[in-house]
């Protein structure tokens, strides 16, 4: 366990302190990673910036985990990081970026109460924060708007907060206002406190008051009195995902940060109830209950270790316990759970709703899995997605095909890719759905199994799962297209396209089958 002392000391002992649970979504090269940095090092998680790149470049000379991800320099897998800020926890989720990678982000979110939106501000909204403000939506996420990198020259900050109401059909709120950009940034203005904001140390030392040449600042005040035109901040409409306050700040200058951890401590909604079956789960429920949104295979290589990172939704969990595991219908010994600090860990004596935990197991838990003191809950909205992209795997020792199936069982658990065996053929179809995802599975299997692999096209474009009130109908739908058929990692049927076409009219001439896009898997 690397650079254990980095993690704050009263991490597993803060008791019942008020919880923020939050990720951080953003279109690449937007500054998500250097405003992660920026919360870590005033929560007191790190002392310097550049601590949490040095530590990566640090492990990256020792261990090969991810190495695509130095040749690339992107990150690829979400990671957990707590911290604590005027007697709040915080617990930060950030997420990959590159949108080849957006079902890992899918499933974060669904472990969280709410979600800051960085956005560039030269750039403005772009694809990937698009698709994932969607996602937020349908969970009705709270989303904090961070127009960052405004001491760069970028767009209008008014035609920057009319392009995200229309765009995302969002109520906004201007809170800190940019006093001037680029080459005439001078600071930052609190608008509900009408001061200007300079820049500050973690330890609350002001670096630089705010000096404003009186012409410029006329400007600004002008530019601040037209913000009253949008709606004021209504705490109830941003919690309903429905409005969203909007910080203009700098992560790499420090200007913003401390409004933003001050708005997520004090508006973002502490730990939620969560959709369930057969009954929503209440924090407030004394009976511990959590599931799992990720699962990692060997963040550690040297003893090829697999965590399963779970949400902790109700109860006061402490290390030792017994949990049922919904799904396999026994209980198990959590004996050594885990708090992250990126790919670093704590050992956790107790956690608490929203508190989000690593369990070290031997692939008995995988993604949607539910974990409850007793009761056979099973936690909703945990999907899987069409895949967009279909291949043959080939292996090059035929003799390693049972060592291939492990690979691909074990990568398909942590949501890596989808795997299909087709009815008909005895090559394995992988699906996903960004085509750098093919590169991260091919290297790892090659890194952590030594199983050589290829790819090769297959007949197939898109996925389907099929299901039908019907068992006989659905039966005959199966028989009659074997060709076209396959199973996933669950056995569920699944009709593989092979284009548009064929999927238009296989659903119109098999109406009393269901064609769906996503997929949850039955773990009750």
């Amino acid at each position: 366990m690397d650079d254990m002392t980095l993690i704050p000391e009263h991490a597993t002992t803060q008791g019942t302190l008020p919880r923020r649970t939050f990720a951080i979504i953003s279109h690449p090269d937007a500054g998500k990673t250097t405003l992660t940095e920026k919360l870590l090092l005033f929560g007191g998680a790190i002392h310097e910036a550049g601590m949490v790149k040095a530590r990566r470049e640090r492990r990256n000379t020792r261990s090969d985990w991810m190495a695509i991800e130095r040749q690339r320099g992107i990150s690829v897998t979400s990671s957990v990081m707590t911290f604590t800020w005027h007697d709040v926890v915080f617990n930060l989720l950030d997420t990959p970026g590159h949108q080849d990678f957006s079902e890992d982000t899918y499933r974060t979110l669904t472990a969280v109460d709410a979600a800051v939106m960085v956005i560039d501000a030269a750039r403005g909204i772009e694809a990937q924060t698009l698709k994932l403000f969607e996602v937020c939506r349908l969970r009705d996420i709270p989303i904090i708007t961070f127009i960052n990198k405004i001491d760069r020259e970028g767009q209008d900050p008014f035609t920057l907060l009319d392009e995200i109401a229309s765009t995302l059909a969002l109520d906004v709120c201007p809170m800190v206002w940019p006093i001037g950009m680029g080459g005439l940034f001078r600071g930052c203005w609190n608008i509900a406190e009408h001061r200007p904001i300079g820049r500050v140390s973690p330890e609350g030392e002001v670096f630089a008051p705010v000096t404003v040449p009186p012409e410029q600042m006329a400007e600004v005040q002008d530019a601040i009195e037209l913000t009253g035109a949008y709606p004021a901040f209504d705490e109830t409409a941003f919690r309903a995902g429905h409005l969203t306050p909007v910080l203009f700040g700098s992560a790499l200058k420090d200007y913003g940060v401390v409004e933003l951890l001050a708005m997520l401590s004090q508006f973002a909604p502490a730990p939620t109830t969560q959709r369930a079956e057969p009954h929503p789960v209440a924090a407030s429920d004394p009976s511990v209950t959590g599931f799992v949104f990720k699962v990692q295979a060997n963040m550690d290589p040297n003893h090829r270790d697999r965590i399963a990172f779970t949400r902790i939704c109700s109860g006061r969990f402490q290390r030792g316990m017994k949990l049922f595991h919904v799904r396999a219908g026994k209980t198990m010994a959590i004996q050594a759970p885990i708090f992250f600090f990126a790919r670093d860990r704590s050992l956790a004596e107790e956690a608490w709703p929203g508190d989000i935990i690593g369990i070290p197991n031997h692939g008995s838990l995988r993604v949607g899995d539910t974990l409850t003191e007793g009761e056979p809950l099973r936690f909703t909205g945990i999907p899987s997605f069409a895949p967009e992209i279909l291949r043959r795997i080939i292996l090059a020792d035929p003799m390693r095909a049972k060592q291939l199936r492990r690979a691909l069982e074990d990568l398909a658990e942590e949501g890596v890719a989808q795997i299909f065996r087709p009815m008909l053929g005895a090559d394995w179809i992988v699906g996903v759905v960004g085509a750098l995802q093919l590169d991260v599975l091919a290297a790892r299997i090659d890194t952590e199994y030594k199983i050589p692999i290829r790819f090769e096209a297959s007949p197939y474009t898109t996925a389907r799962w099929i299901t039908s009130t019907d068992p006989k109908r659905l039966k005959d739908f199966i028989d009659a297209n074997q060709s076209t058929m396959g199973l996933d990692r669950d056995d569920s049927p699944v009709f593989l396209a092979r284009d548009t076409w064929s999927l238009r009219y296989a659903q119109e001439r098999a109406p009393e089958i269901h064609f769906s896009a996503t997929h949850e898997t039955s773990v009750a």
